[in-house]
């Protein structure tokens, strides 16, 4: 018997043997769970039927009977998955799609060569121009919508949903290991939005048409996450995808999907019911978190620092949301508070914290200045967001309690050199003491001095003989530390503290005439 001969037939339809050019799609920097319906396309933009159907047929003769033997195996009709063609497209902080993308253009830059940081921007890279539909012929390779002229930049004004592309030239070596790119969003003027900055580099590439394969590191440079987990760098390999509009020109085309968030989700205002207290005051502060973000914000907490002297007082604590109260959790630790919520602040909305805080003695020490911050997540995407310092100045007056002292003196004339002053030892009037801070203190007919409201502490006074005409100091036989001319003293707070200094008369000698 002769051996079967198989015969194996499969059907493609016609546009599938045009050539297709390879193009990389390289992220997406947001993975959103809305897809870009984006296949393999005819010129005529219409999506191509690409069934395939395998079936095998035989034949063969019995040598004994000298028949002949047909048949056929079973047909297998295989509808292959569409071919990405690589978009990118501009979405909200949670991949959702704009309102409106008037004013929007994103670009392709090369680093500025003399940036040593290689962040900031150059010119803008030299895409090969392209056109569509493709017309034989001309030297001029097929574009791929909606960018048909490959320009940079490129306005995404009149394309409402935000979609996006650009073709690398391989052949200029736009594509080659260790080149590196600057990705830029600019919104329109006045949007609540900021233009973003994402620096690419090119690790590697393999651009053999079916096997080719592109390594890159995006990093954002204004800090913002590049995707919904929150990165702000991510590696990614990814392999080339044959795309059926690009005709007569090896192009490499990169995708962005990238996500704008606002520069400021959140805001924090601190106010209080007075500007001036003093201790045994209570104080009501106001912290007031403003969501300024597209989405609700959750897992608000607030950490509040309080000057020193202020105490918290935990039953005051009260929250409210448009009118509706909300409850607060608060935790008190030395002069640090923290408020938390599991309350979803909507967009544009208010939360309102207020507390009381009362001022003790040692309020009198402090600056008066206390600091707040906001920490929440969007509910969308999870992504965190702060704000503040946000701070209150509050003005301390001493009133009826102060922890300044007094220090009081006498500059007499010890008689009998003990540093003391007894009956008959008279005070010496206009004497002049001079203190470490620089004050001048001058005694009163009786010799007697006093200094109110000095800080607590070590003070000095020195006694100015010149301002004692006549006078020198006296000799203490009791304590050798007062035969110095200067005093040392320490104050307690609210305490009161003595100076003296002992003189005695100067014999001079008879002037001769």
């Amino acid at each position: 018997m002769s051996r079967p001969q198989n015969q194996k037939q499969i059907t493609l339809s016609s546009s599938w043997w045009r050539r297709l050019t390879a193009t990389v799609l390289l992220g997406s920097f947001l993975h959103t769970t809305i897809p870009i319906p984006a296949i393999a396309q005819q010129t005529n933009n219409q999506v191509a039927s690409v069934p395939l159907i395998n079936q095998a047929t035989y034949t063969y003769t019995d040598s004994a009977s000298n028949y002949q033997y047909q048949g056929s195996s079973s047909q297998i009709n295989v509808s292959p998955s569409p071919l990405l063609d690589p978009l990118g497209r501009i979405l909200g902080c949670a991949g959702t799609i704009l309102p409106d993308y008037t004013g929007f253009s994103v670009g392709v830059y090369e680093p500025n060569s003399s940036d040593p940081t290689g962040t900031e921007l150059g010119s803008l890279v030299a895409l090969t121009r392209t056109e569509l539909p493709d017309i034989p012929n001309n030297n001029v390779p097929g574009g791929k919508s909606p960018n048909t002229e490959n320009s940079n930049p490129y306005f995404v004004t009149n394309n409402p949903a935000g979609v996006y592309n650009f073709l690398l030239d391989p052949n200029k070596g736009q594509t080659d290991p260790g080149r590196t790119y600057i990705f830029v969003v600019n919104p329109p003027p006045n949007s609540i939005y900021k233009q973003r900055r994402i620096k690419i580099e090119i690790l590697a590439s393999s651009g053999t048409q079916g096997n080719g394969v592109v390594r890159y590191v995006a990093s954002s440079l204004d800090g913002q996450p590049i995707s919904l987990t929150g990165e702000t760098r991510i590696e990614q390999t990814v392999v080339l995808v044959p795309n059926a509009e690009v005709v007569g020109l090896d192009l490499l085309a990169f995708e962005f999907t990238t996500n704008l968030c606002q520069a400021n989700q959140l805001q924090i205002v601190k106010t209080s019911d007075r500007a001036a207290a003093e201790p045994g005051d209570t104080v009501i502060y106001r912290l007031s978190v403003k969501n300024l973000a597209d989405a609700g914000l959750n897992n608000i907490f607030v950490i509040d620092n309080l000057p020193l002297g202020f105490n918290f007082l935990p039953k005051s604590v009260r929250g409210e949301v448009d009118g509706q109260p909300v409850t607060i959790t608060s935790e008190g630790n030395a002069n640090t508070v923290t408020f938390r919520t599991d309350v979803t602040i909507p967009t544009d909305k208010v939360l309102n914290i207020a507390y009381a805080a009362q001022l003790t003695a040692d309020a009198l020490r402090s600056n008066g200045r206390n600091t707040a911050i906001v920490n929440g997540q969007r509910a969308d995407n999870r992504f965190s967001t702060k704000d503040g310092p946000a701070t209150h100045q509050l003005k301390i007056r001493p009133g009826i309690v102060s922890d300044c002292g007094t220090i009081i003196g006498r500059v007499f004339v010890d008689k009998n050199f003990d540093g003391e002053q007894q009956r008959g030892e008279p005070g010496v009037p206009n004497a002049v003491i001079f203190l470490e801070d620089g004050n001048r203190i001058t005694t009163d007919p009786n010799g007697l001095f006093s200094l109110a409201n000095a800080l607590p502490g070590y003070h000095t006074g020195v006694l100015d003989l010149s301002s004692v005409p006549g006078y020198t100091l006296a000799h203490n036989e009791k304590f050798r530390e007062r035969n110095s001319q200067s005093r040392l003293v320490h104050l307690e707070p609210g305490g009161l503290v003595r100076m003296n200094f002992a003189v005695t008369p100067t014999f001079q000698e008879p002037v001769k005439k």
